[in-house]
């Protein structure tokens, strides 16, 4: 749909995403900007108040997990969900917290830990790789390293902590 303020997408496709895929989906995880369009917020910031109204919005259409994924709060980036646990697409983020998340279904703050660990092992694993074969990383497209992180994505060693906000 897009990232970063611009659409990769026709405006009109906006709301078919609305009213047709989104009550069907299972888990989301859009980032900040999809978020915006898909729940039809029009503010310019977000804060946490703003981000439990976007996770409520989306679960009274369908979704019983939702991932806010790539939000800039205050020079923060961040990574807000939730689930609902009577209810129970794309890259790699949702592949990884869809795993950990069947692994612990009523544990989303533990799945979010374990999968963005693993793919900031993936992603480090990768830069350094290109760098210590002489690449340069501003002008080289780098083809992720998903093999060779089969350890950091099985079993990653937790560096990032999820903090519960009720």
């Amino acid at each position: 749909m897009g990232d970063e303020g611009k659409l990769s997408v026709p405006q009109k496709l906006i709301s078919v995403y609305r009213k047709r895929i989104v009550p069907v989906a299972s888990m989301l995880t859009p980032n900040q900007f999809k978020a915006k369009l898909l729940t039809g917020f029009r503010i310019l910031g977000f804060n946490l108040k703003m981000m439990a109204k976007n996770l409520v919005i989306f679960f009274e259409v369908g979704p019983s997990k939702v991932v806010i994924t790539s939000i800039n709060i205050d020079g923060n980036l961040l990574l807000v969900g939730t689930h609902e646990k009577e209810k129970g697409t794309g890259d790699l983020m949702t592949a990884l917290l869809l795993g950990w998340s069947n692994k612990y279904p009523d544990k989303l703050e533990i799945a979010a830990e374990l999968a963005v660990s693993s793919l900031q092992a993936l992603l480090l694993r990768t830069l350094n790789d290109y760098k210590s074969a002489g690449h340069d990383l501003r002008s080289t497209s780098l083809e992720i390293r998903l093999i060779q992180s089969q350890d950091d994505i099985r079993s990653p060693e937790i560096k990032f902590k999820a903090e519960i906000y009720s």
